[in-house]
């Protein structure tokens, strides 16, 4: 039997993780680390320190190469059903070849496993060959880190949000009903499909890391800015995550 921990890290600070989280960590027998390239080497260089601030001695860590989602495919959801059992397929055999007898492994997740995040799915592949338990440490979500940051409420007085991304944003518009939007996964600043009139905006990339940069104000005055300000961040650091809150004057 493979107990398999999920375990939030939070936005890419290592103060965001939890009590919670180090303690799962601590009963570990493995943690795999995914590899998804030289030029994103941070981000399996944070989890290589937070492992080695907090895990005891005995707990071992791996890391392997995670298989590269195919954009060329016309069919988005095909390619990521593909992708994804393409992953399942290499954790399998990273668990059959470290724990044949079975034990506790543990995945770190950036920011909350629940949002966004496609590791569950993942996770819900691998009881197809072996006996799995998935159990789940919630982390801090990049949308906390966000307003966090700008030091914003995240909805206005009793009123609801929409979580959305930047695919369904530039293809579907502002969702109809929607005060709030906080925007993720946005690879090209879909925002620049809007009419920018009576919209404020709160723009973060690198929430929560030392990198972190952080721009906001009148859409129509600050966009072009923060879509620069973006293309500069990811040549410079050869890779961005970056997230975003529009809100409407008056909402």
């Amino acid at each position: 039997m493979i107990e398999l921990f999920l375990i939030g890290i939070g936005a890419g600070n290592p103060r965001h993780l939890t009590l919670q989280a180090i303690a799962a960590m601590a009963a570990l027998d493995l943690v795999l680390i995914p590899r998804k390239g030289v030029e994103k080497d941070d981000l399996a260089a944070l989890r290589r320190a937070i492992c080695a601030e907090h895990l005891p001695e005995g707990v071992r860590v791996v890391e392997f190469d995670l298989p590269r989602r195919d954009a060329g495919d016309p069919d988005y959801r095909h390619g990521v059903d593909a992708w994804h059992d393409a992953i399942a397929a290499v954790w399998a055999r990273e668990m059959a070849r470290e724990l044949p007898a079975g034990g506790r492994v543990g995945f770190l997740v950036w920011g909350d496993p629940a949002l966004y995040d496609s590791t569950l799915r993942i996770a819900g592949r691998l009881g197809r060959a072996r006996p799995v338990t998935t159990r789940v440490i919630p982390g801090i979500t990049a949308i906390a880190a966000l307003t966090s940051g700008h030091a914003i409420p995240l909805n206005t007085i009793g009123a609801p949000f929409t979580v959305t991304t930047g695919r369904r944003l530039r293809e579907g518009g502002w969702p109809a009903g929607a005060e709030t939007l906080v925007v993720m996964l946005d690879g090209e600043c879909a925002f620049r499909s809007l009419a920018p009139e009576g919209v404020s905006i709160w723009w973060s990339a690198y929430a929560g890391m030392a990198e972190e940069i952080r721009l906001s104000g009148p859409l129509a005055a600050v966009g072009a800015e923060i879509v620069a300000a973006r293309a500069a961040a990811r040549a410079r650091h050869g890779w961005i995550m970056d997230i975003y809150l529009l809100r409407r004057e008056g909402d």
